[in-house]
């Protein structure tokens, strides 16, 4: 039975033997002040804390795909962590001031550097073999473990400097602590996206969240409780800011050659164009001097000018037989495939909706590009809009298109993943006129046949009839696909397409049109026994509310 404490006398610290009650700090600020001043540093160290998440997630995106998977990893095993941290930190709180400012220099350390160190890894580590297909999961495990472990760790030890200050039932403190937390995390999740993204870019942004970070933890130690620090203790504290602080700042200079150098590394000596556009990370290589040109957008190689014709005479030939007066291209801001839609005689209109403007502007004015797409920007018929294809179906009108032409992104990455559910394949049936064909890129074949064959499962499921067919790529074939892709060995070696409409397809090329460089009828019916060779039956159909990519 635990007995109660007798009251303590007036003007005295009141006592608590289950904690580590040391008596009340000796402020340089009254005490409601200093309350203030630590609920303000618990304020900015959770927005920095929250900004470290979302860069982690941001990255893992990037350099590894399927958004959702890397959210769902971060995330997990930074909350586990966070549990142990805070268990770890309850031995730390005799010391709670010392210990809080040194985690907060060794988390400004970790998360600020956490998005450089990763990028650093994967460009110049280039192929690890069979490792480095685990290598960054590895790397995004071990930094959120131990942005965790020092998030967690800050809890018990702000909770003992509150009470320090002002001795209050822990339901109040704690009440104040998270709601301080909360308000912070908010600002911190708004942040990242809409001002450290796209103002400064992943690296520089996580560089300044620990700069913050580091200045608040040791001016709220140094400043506030600098009194319950030794002298010797003050001053390697200081030191030890200081120099996480002369780190980051050294880091944020070389910001520029970093990238510039990791880029190289990543993509070649001759990258002719890198920017972050609001959408994606946007990279041309090559298209002078006899180099094929190649684009990459957000690291995946998107279009390989070796074999760019192969890929978009296959898309496109095949559903311009028949009507094909109206043709509307979802993606293909490139122009690439509107440059073989105008090859056909009889076309009145092209419409392009690219989600992208960098890129529209790019195969406008960059010459090497202009000029693999036949500079068909300056041809009258072609329009382009700016949107999302899911939202720009929805307000198309019925029956308004002989030829609807799918050049997205492969099935698998999460952002692209409603681009091929059955919702937007009933969205396509509908813009179709009487007649009319849809034809889709459904990514490689050879490597994910399953989620080739749940594209044309899907697309049957809105009431369209399909043909199948597989095309095989060069050396250097290109892929949209969910994997980034870093070198010529790790590319797929075909693409599938889906060709679509409410009576059963025929898969033939117009006699009245320009024959194609690299597509026969013949060719077009070994096409249909490859892709028929890997059909994968059964496949149930990809939705909005039960998405089917993931292999």
């Amino acid at each position: 039975m635990i007995e109660p404490h007798a009251p303590a006398p007036p003007g005295t610290a009141p006592t608590c033997p289950a904690s580590s009650w040391r008596g009340p700090a000796r402020l340089p600020v009254r005490p409601g002040t200093g309350r203030f001043l630590v609920l303000a540093g618990v304020f900015v160290c959770a927005a920095c804390g929250l900004v470290y998440e979302l860069e982690l997630v941001a990255l893992a995106s990037y350099l590894i795909g399927d958004s959702v998977t890397q959210a769902s990893v971060v995330l997990s095993v930074m909350v586990f962590a966070m549990g142990i941290g805070s268990l770890a930190a309850k031995r730390l709180r005799r010391r709670a001031a010392v210990a809080f400012g040194a985690i907060e220099a060794t988390l400004a350390l970790v998360g600020g550097c956490s998005a450089m160190a990763l990028y650093a890894v994967f460009a110049w580590t280039g192929d690890w073999g069979g490792l480095w297909a685990n290598g960054p999961r590895c790397l995004l495990v071990a930094f959120s473990l131990a942005i965790g472990l020092l998030i967690g760790a800050e809890v018990p030890l702000l909770m003992e400097l509150i009470q320090r200050i002002r001795r209050q039932d822990a339901g109040g403190a704690v009440a104040d602590l998270f709601a301080a937390d909360y308000v912070g995390a908010l600002v911190g999740g708004l942040a990242f996206p809409f001002l450290l993204l796209p103002l400064l870019g992943q690296l520089t942004g996580a560089l300044l969240t620990g700069a913050i970070n580091v200045v608040a933890g040791g001016t709220l130690v140094l400043g506030l409780f600098r009194r319950d620090l030794t002298r010797r203790g003050r001053w390697l504290l200081l030191v030890a800011n200081l120099a996480v602080l002369g780190l980051l700042a050294s880091a944020a200079a070389l910001v520029g050659d970093f990238e510039r150098a990791a880029r190289q590394a990543v993509y070649g000596g001759d990258v002719r164009v890198a920017e972050q556009t609001g959408v994606q990370e946007l990279v041309l290589t090559g298209g002078t001097r006899g180099r094929p040109l190649d684009l990459f957008l957000d690291g995946r190689l998107r279009v390989g000018g070796q074999d760019e014709r192969r890929y978009h005479e296959a898309l496109v030939h095949p559903a311009m037989t028949g009507p094909h007066a109206r043709v509307l291209i979802l993606g293909g801001g490139d122009g690439l495939a509107a440059r073989e839609v105008l090859r056909h005689p009889g076309v009145r209109r092209v419409d392009i909706v690219e989600l992208d403007p960098a890129v529209v502007r790019l195969a406008r004015t960059d010459p090497g590009l202009a000029r693999l797409n036949g500079h068909v920007y300056g041809d009258r018929r072609l329009h382009v809009t700016v949107a999302d294809a899911f939202g720009w179906l929805r307000g198309a009108s019925a029956g308004a298109y002989d030829v609807v032409i799918e050049d997205l992104p492969d099935p698998g990455i999460t952002a692209s993943t409603k681009l091929y559910a059955q919702e937007f394949y009933g969205l396509a049936r509908r813009a179709l006129a009487p007649g009319g064909r849809l034809v889709v890129h459904a990514g490689p074949v050879a490597s994910r046949p399953r989620a080739f064959w749940t594209v044309e499962a899907t697309v049957r499921a809105a009431g369209l009839r399909t043909v199948a067919y597989r095309v095989r790529g060069g050396d250097s074939a290109f892929a949209a696909g969910p994997d980034r892709t870093t070198g010529a060995t790790r590319a797929p070696r075909d693409w599938g397409f889906v060709l679509a409409s409410r009576t059963p397809p025929v898969l033939a090329l117009d006699p009245r049109a320009p024959h194609p460089r690299t597509l026969t009828p013949a060719a077009l019916a070994a096409a249909v026994r490859a892709a028929a060779a890997t059909r994968v039956p059964g496949l149930p159909p990809s939705t909005l509310i039960a998405p089917r990519y993931a292999d």
